[in-house]
């Protein structure tokens, strides 16, 4: 297992993803627009459980519609590099239902984890330390688990069915979800204990 999380880490410092300080400072940039959208908030993904908070799905669909043509473009004029993993059905379903129960009893994304145990939140240390062994655990029995995950389907994209139109249908998949990020209506989740202590204010 050691020798796979070392091999693990020299692809990752070998693959010219920049300098440390450049990795940084975009870590420190995210983190400051998830505090500044309030999105490590537990309101925040217990709102959007119960369709109660719209915050979440229009910074999601607002993000990946603006990087997706961005990326796009650095790809394909040789800035950046990206490796499509292959479909294995099992291995999806079983990894979205355990990452929905982690999501729905922690309340955040894994991305935010971080930013909030730089706030002190114990409950996402614990998180952050839960999703460490699990990592590990899943790198020293994967040997075991990768004939229980399914056959591999291939790579498939959806710009492969319009080779010749790919640049246009990026786009069109961009607006689509600039479009719907605009059209959602702005709910914003309070938690009951909020409205108990403002009655006795």
């Amino acid at each position: 297992m050691i020798d796979s999380m070392v091999n693990m880490f020299s692809i990752v410092a070998e693959g010219s993803h920049g300098s440390v300080w450049t990795v940084l400072l975009i870590g420190f940039v995210f983190g400051a627009i998830i505090l500044y959208s309030r999105l490590d908030k537990f309101e925040k993904m217990a709102g959007f459980m119960i369709f109660e908070d719209t915050l979440v799905p229009r910074m999601a669909m607002t993000t990946v519609a603006i990087s997706s043509v961005g990326f796009y473009l650095m790809v394909e004029n040789g800035f950046a590099v990206f490796s499509v993993k292959p479909v294995m059905l099992t291995g999806l379903i079983v990894g979205a239902v355990l990452f929905g129960i982690g999501l729905v009893i922690l309340g955040k994304c894994p991305s935010a984890f971080f930013v909030s145990v730089s706030e002190g939140r114990v409950d996402a240390l614990v998180g952050v330390i839960g999703g460490m062994v699990g990592g590990a655990a899943y790198t020293y029995l994967y040997p075991w688990i990768k004939t229980l995950i399914g056959p591999d389907l291939g790579k498939p994209q959806l710009i492969d069915f319009f080779s010749d139109y790919a640049f246009a249908v990026v786009l069109l998949f961009s607006a689509l979800l600039l479009f719907i990020a605009y059209k959602l209506p702005t709910l914003e989740y309070r938690d009951p204990a909020d409205f108990k202590n403002e009655d006795k204010e």
